[in-house]
């Protein structure tokens, strides 16, 4: 039975997002491992196979994209994970980069609990909708 449970990885620098969201994604079914920093991100990916992965875009207050080059580590890893990227400093071109480097899909904060509720059911995961 315990195979049968799924694994999702969220990436977040901020300890209230990565609560929040793995508060509404846990369930019987569903395993959350959350990580505030790459480094740890990377690690977790090398030690289990994820289901799904949710991940900031900028991580530690600095500007940059290291969720863009998670991103792409994903894909080279676990080509068949999907990839769920969030920012709060979005762009068109931001958008345009993660969708190509593979991400599943793309959201900027705040962001639609429902929508990414439904999103993440779409992706084979048993969670509750409200």
């Amino acid at each position: 039975m315990k195979n049968d449970l799924k694994k999702i990885l969220i990436v977040d620098d901020e300890p209230s997002i990565l609560l929040s969201l793995s508060h509404l994604l846990s369930n019987n079914k569903v395993i959350v491992i959350t990580c505030s920093r790459i480094e740890e991100a990377e690690e977790a990916i090398e030690r289990y196979k994820f289901d799904l992965v949710i991940a900031d875009i900028r991580l530690s207050g600095v500007y940059g994209i290291e969720g863009l080059e998670l991103l792409s580590y994903i894909k080279k890893v676990s080509p068949e994970t999907p990839v769920i990227i969030m920012t709060a400093y979005g762009s068109e071109e931001m958008r345009d980069s993660a969708l190509r480097r593979g991400a599943y899909w793309y959201y900027e904060k705040p962001i639609d609990m429902e929508d990414l509720l439904l999103k993440v059911r779409e992706c084979g995961i048993p969670v509750n909708i409200r």
